[in-house]
């Protein structure tokens, strides 16, 4: 499939998978290069420093020198792909590409309905410095080595596509009811992750917590993480506090070693234990697991925190109750003394209405909440439900604010705000971070 003296074009390249792709084929030295609309997104900040060579949407993109990669955001009809077919360049849709490519390697896919990204950037982190390693996070990084023996991969459940993956290893962190658009209940949601497991060659690294990964029936090897003693690989001795989280870690009843992890909430606990568990299969030591793990840094946009003035500001993709849960949880375990502020987008009218009542339970887990209205996307632009109809099921009063209106939050002092959304809520994070380093200017 690989051909080095071919130009791999991507339709699409700015979008999160695309763009991490993309660098992966760079990094492993073969010749790249993309078009997309031409708005400004985050994702092409990394792809401009590699140099690789972006481009408006237009069918003079597509010559006959080319092999296309597409992305999911776009049908057959688009102008490039027509242009593709008229000249019979071969056309690969991006999860077809990913799932094909990663048979050259050991591989590792990471799923699950929340907490892919973290375990995904957790595990690519502390591989990375103990083997040759390419990777793909779902936050728009991807890394490429040509000396690469393991292929970490972020694979998404949505409309099925990580059905076209069939890893070495996966991981599996939790089933869960979400895309409420595409699927129509939990057992649907569990049955995709049923037939992914399926497909796996050597072995699942599942949580032990959750009660559908526990009915998982496969003909290989799964391996349970967790809290309880009757799981393959659990942890212990746990000790959650404001620098972190600190733990023993046993694999089949006997003590593997002691870790440290420098983020917060039980959930990321779990996260480290698939990742550990995963690095002890493929034969390495815990001293060194722990020497990697505990340097973790986190992701992009998973609890990425800021100090303005007195304030701690969080941004958080969570966009789940529990995920909202979750990020809630590690505020109150990193800073105990302060008050919590739920800032939240929906996104998406389908799984605001399928979530109302998870939604409001999640958020009175704050101290104070404020809503954001529902993100529209390319897929919904309206919907039957309203952000009042949250507001109105939350256990406090809570207020609207939008980017036009910011100042309820002003007032806040030393408070943990909380950011939180799917949508586009970090650029009203930054521009509440403006309008109130103008409000409160840092005396001297």
């Amino acid at each position: 499939m690989m051909n080095k003296d071919t130009i791999y074009h991507f339709v699409g390249i700015k979008g999160s998978g695309m763009s991490a792709l993309a660098l992966i084929l760079h990094g492993e030295g073969y010749r790249v290069q993309g078009s997309d609309v031409g708005k400004y997104f985050f994702t092409q900040q990394e792809l401009e420093r590699q140099h690789i060579k972006l481009m408006d949407f237009t069918p003079e993109n597509i010559t006959e020198d080319l092999t296309i990669i597409a992305g999911n955001a776009f049908d057959d009809n688009h102008p490039e792909l027509v242009k593709a077919r008229s000249l019979n360049l071969p056309i690969y849709r991006y999860h077809d590409f990913l799932g094909d490519l990663i048979e050259r390697y050991t591989s590792v896919a990471v799923t699950g309905s929340h907490g892919k990204t973290s375990t995904t950037g957790l595990l690519a982190h502390t591989l990375k410095q103990l083997a040759p390693l390419s990777y793909l996070i779902g936050d728009g990084t991807g890394y490429g080595d040509e000396k690469a023996d393991y292929f970490v991969l972020e694979a998404c459940e949505y409309r099925r596509h990580f059905l076209a993956y069939q890893p070495d290893y996966a991981i599996i962190t939790n089933v869960d009811f979400d895309h409420p658009d595409y699927y129509q209940s939990i057992d649907d949601v569990f049955n995709a992750f049923q037939v992914f497991a399926s497909q796996a060659k050597k072995g699942i690294i599942a949580c032990g917590e959750d009660s559908y990964l526990a009915q998982l029936e496969v003909d290989h090897p799964i391996y349970y993480y967790g809290f309880s003693p009757d799981h393959t690989i659990y942890a212990a001795n746990i000790d959650r506090n404001e620098a972190g989280s600190n733990f023993e870690v046993f694999i089949e009843g006997k003590l593997f070693g002691e870790f440290y992890l420098p983020s917060y909430g039980e959930h990321n606990i779990l996260n480290a234990l698939s990742v550990i568990a995963f690095l002890y299969l493929e034969g390495f030591g815990a001293k060194e697991i722990a020497t990697h793990l505990a340097t973790f840094q986190g992701v992009k946009r998973r609890f990425s925190e800021k100090k303005v003035q007195n304030l701690i500001m969080i941004d958080d993709y969570a966009h789940h109750p529990s995920e909202i849960r979750a990020t809630i949880d590690a505020a109150k375990q990193k800073y105990p003394n302060r008050k919590v502020v739920a800032i939240f987008q929906p996104h998406t009218f389908s799984r605001t209405v399928a979530l109302l009542k998870d939604f409001a339970e999640a958020l009175s887990l704050a101290d104070h909440v404020h809503l954001v209205d529902i993100f529209t996307s390319a897929r919904e632009t309206s919907g039957e439900v309203k952000i009042e109809d949250l507001a109105s099921m939350i256990n406090e009063r809570v207020e609207i604010i939008s980017s036009d209106h910011l100042s309820p939050l002003m007032e806040y002092q030393d408070e943990v705000l909380l950011f939180m959304g799917a949508g586009d809520i970090d650029n009203l994070a930054r521009q509440f971070e403006q309008a109130y380093g103008a409000l409160h200017p840092k005396r001297l």
